[in-house]
C-alpha cells in the first residue's frame, strides 16, 4: 500500500505550527493554552491542546512506571520521542491524530 501524500490545511499559520510543537515537546504548555483565549480560539491549535495534555499525562504515568523497573526504567525517556514525531508532523499543518487520545477527547467534547 502506498500512502498518499500528506498536505497541510490552508488555514494554518506558521504560529500555530510551531504553537502546537511547542505543545508535543513540553506537554505543560497545553495547560497553558487552554488559558489563552487568541490561542486557544484557533481550530489548529484548539484540535491539539488537549490530545497533547492527555499525551504528556499518560507519558508522565508510564515513565513513573518505568522507573520502578530497574533495568527497563533507563529506557523511560524514550517515551519522548513519540512526542517529537507527533510534533513533527503537526509541525508541517496537518492535522495530527493521536490513537487513542484525539477520540477520547473528541468524545468528551474537550477539542
Amino acid at each position: 500500500m502506498s500512502e498518499q501524500p500528506v498536505t497541510p490545511a490552508p488555514e494554518v499559520s506558521s504560529d500555530d505550527r510551531l504553537w502546537v510543537l511547542l505543545e508535543f515537546l513540553i506537554p505543560l504548555l497545553s495547560l497553558i493554552t487552554l488559558f489563552m483565549a487568541e490561542k486557544k480560539d484557533r481550530p489548529f491549535i484548539k484540535y491539539h491542546t488537549v490530545p497533547t495534555l492527555l499525551l504528556g499525562i499518560a507519558e508522565s504515568i508510564v515513565a513513573i512506571i518505568l522507573g520502578f523497573i530497574p533495568i527497563i526504567g533507563c529506557f523511560a525517556p524514550l517515551l519522548w520521542i513519540i512526542n517529537l514525531i507527533y510534533g513533527l508532523r503537526a509541525n508541517k499543518g496537518v492535522y495530527t491524530d493521536i490513537p487513542v487520545l484525539t477520540n477520547l477527547s473528541k468524545g468528551q467534547g474537550w477539542s
